[in-house]
């Protein structure tokens, strides 16, 4: 009787022992969870590049058809300089081609700022908050707070208060033909205001979606803006356009 004792107060004190240690184990695990760098989808380093092709919508004959040009475009990150912040920052020249057969040529430049919360891109003028901590499912931030939407001659108003917010944190993607392990989706808009099935209405339409690997950036960009003014047989208003960016190639 008694050793049955002594066996059974064994157990409870080992029950007892091993429930603190699976308590303890797990606070550890909440507590020493790390979201990905910055630095881990947004790598910046001179030399660094990556190409896209590039399927870009445009309207003609005053808005009332469309048709979609096709490019293919490298972005290469040229050199460390200072913005006019005094913040480090690194220039990023865009390349441009009509095919694999014609030559690289440059079209522009651009910057990109790594702070220590997000990273920041200056392209045509307009700073967008690409990247954002902490880098969790849901998490999201206003991607375009420097921009200016609230002026009424401002030719951004639709970029106005986006949410700019994770989804699909550490997936696989398939983009183009390649399968790529470890990506995150940014959805920034997905919009429709008025009807957008009626000719005879005013309508807009608004979306944005970016999808980024680990190790190597951004691999596809999605981004249709069209203003709909049903005035004249109806056309869409200036400033409309879409563009897609696939990833081809990266170093």
């Amino acid at each position: 009787m008694k050793k049955m004792l002594n066996f059974s107060i064994f157990n409870f004190f080992f029950l007892i022992v091993s429930f603190f240690i699976f308590t303890l184990s797990a606070c550890n695990k909440t507590e020493t969870f790390v979201s990905p760098s910055l630095n881990d989808y947004f790598p910046l380093q001179t030399g660094k590049y990556i190409s896209y092709q590039l399927d870009s919508l445009v309207y003609l004959s005053f808005g009332t058809r469309d048709t979609t040009i096709s490019y293919q475009v490298k972005y290469q990150v040229d050199s460390l300089i200072t913005d006019n912040l005094g913040r480090p920052a690194y220039k990023v020249i865009r390349f441009i081609r009509k095919n694999q057969q014609n030559t690289w040529r440059p079209e522009a430049t651009l910057l990109a700022i790594a702070t220590e919360k997000n990273i920041e891109w200056v392209e045509n003028n307009l700073r967008f908050v690409k990247l954002q901590l902490p880098i969790i499912n849901n998490f999201s931030w206003l991607g375009n707070s420097y921009i200016d939407t609230y002026s009424g001659n401002s030719p951004f108003r639709y970029l106005d208060a986006w949410d700019y917010t994770y989804s699909n944190v550490g997936d696989t993607a398939t983009i183009g033909n390649q399968f790529l392990q470890n990506t995150l989706t940014v959805n920034q808009r997905d919009e429709e205001v008025g009807q957008v099935t009626d000719p005879l209405s005013y309508s807009e339409i608004n979306y944005a979606q970016e999808k980024y690997a680990k190790g190597i950036g951004l691999v596809y960009k999605k981004f249709f803006h069209k203003e709909y003014q049903p005035n004249n047989g109806g056309y869409a208003a200036d400033g409309s356009y879409g563009v897609t960016y696939t990833m081809i190639d990266h170093n």
